[in-house]
């Protein structure tokens, strides 16, 4: 698609709320809803968000608990409600027929007689999109699912509990209704897109999110510069929040490349916060403190969120959330962490990744807290 400048002033508003739309981050999770304009925008508590529902599917992985449950499914949503997360994060496509449906991929990966062929998420009508994977009729059988990893193999999307794929109408009908929803607005890397089309696209969302979301806590996110300005231009009763790796891949569009630029956008914007791959932080610990300062929120993703340690460190940084795959180790570690030490509180340190139980939160002085945001970005850098 050619390139073609967004001038958000010119997008027609669609803030034409119902009554019992939820206006900021208020649940039966949380002590005290929040106000959604940035100048005042205000997380309540450190949040815990899955991702994808419990955890992304990493087929290649050896860690079954990667492969436990299909990602951004029903199953997957209700299966994190059952622990003490604030928000599911989850990705959301629009079909060729205007429907919201929640998947990760650009493509779905499928098998003919042997032939391994893929189809765009987009380019699929509903009732196309629905016919893969199991289906909710007993007795129909759907096409198979592949998907593609990263270092390129195609391979079979074998999980031990498998779900049917889903729209957003209907997470929002079958999911515990306390639980947020950090909505991301999902586009391909690879496409430079016309404002027609984006505006058209985030239309299709907003109205569903409005009709269906009643009291639920919402976040929009996106790594789609101009996505993040035009849906806060198309509503404002819901906090955006802009992706970022913060360099830590670089892309065309300078606005991805930095925390710095980040800010600016957000600024720019009306945005009320950054998510950002949490290495970025970890990188450039001051850079928390410039965007606090921009009043803006601050939550991470990334795979070192699945360590104990490093979301701790991050709270104690400032950052407001993590978005994390193992949602039943950290949401233990973050609810030991964040009370109150008692005497005689023992520490254990677990084998492997996010099976650390701590007992009692580490006691840091100021310079050793100092000396550590010193040390960071020299390890996550070598």
């Amino acid at each position: 698609m050619a390139l073609k400048a967004v001038h958000v002033s010119d997008v027609p508003c669609l803030d034409q709320v119902p009554e019992n739309a939820s206006l900021g981050l208020y649940s039966t999770r949380f002590s005290a809803g929040v106000d959604v304009g940035r100048s005042s925008f205000r997380i309540p508590k450190f949040l815990v968000i899955g991702h994808r529902g419990s955890g992304m599917n990493m087929l290649q992985s050896s860690d079954r608990r990667m492969k436990a449950i299909k990602e951004n499914s029903i199953l997957s949503f209700n299966t994190a409600a059952e622990f003490s997360v604030d928000f599911v994060e989850f990705d959301v496509q629009v079909t060729k027929d205007d429907i919201p449906v929640i998947f990760h991929d650009n493509f779905i990966f499928s098998e003919d007689n042997g032939v391994v062929y893929e189809k765009r998420v987009t380019e699929l009508l509903l009732s196309d999109f629905l016919r893969y994977g199991p289906q909710r009729e007993p007795g129909k059988v759907g096409k198979s699912m592949l998907r593609k990893t990263k270092d390129g193999r195609i391979v079979n999307w074998n999980v031990e509990a498998d779900d049917c794929l889903c729209t957003l109408k209907e997470a929002f009908e079958k999911v515990e209704p306390s639980l947020g929803f950090n909505i991301e607005l999902k586009f391909d890397d690879n496409i430079v897109y016309e404002q027609e089309y984006l505006t058209h696209v985030l239309q299709a969302i907003v109205e569903v999110v409005f009709q269906y979301a009643k009291d639920r806590p919402i976040i929009f996110s996106t790594f789609q510069p101009d996505a993040a300005q035009l849906v806060r231009k198309l509503q404002s009763s819901y906090p955006v929040f802009f992706l970022t790796n913060g360099g830590t891949e670089v892309y065309y569009d300078v606005r991805r490349n930095s925390l710095e630029e980040a800010v600016k956008l957000c600024l720019e914007g009306g945005l009320q916060g950054i998510v950002s791959q949490v290495k970025a932080v970890f990188r450039n610990p001051a850079a928390v403190t410039k965007i606090k300062e921009s009043k803006l929120s601050l939550l991470t993703y990334g795979q070192l969120n699945n360590v104990a340690e490093a979301v701790y460190m991050q709270h104690l940084m400032g950052v407001e959330g993590v978005i994390v795959d193992l949602v039943k180790e950290i949401t233990e570690a973050v609810s030991d962490l964040m009370k109150p030490s008692k005497e005689g509180d023992e520490e254990s340190l677990p084998e492997g990744v996010g099976q650390m139980q701590v007992k009692s939160k580490p006691q840091f002085s100021q310079r050793e807290l100092s000396f550590l945001l010193k040390l960071i970005p020299e390890l996550i850098h070598s």
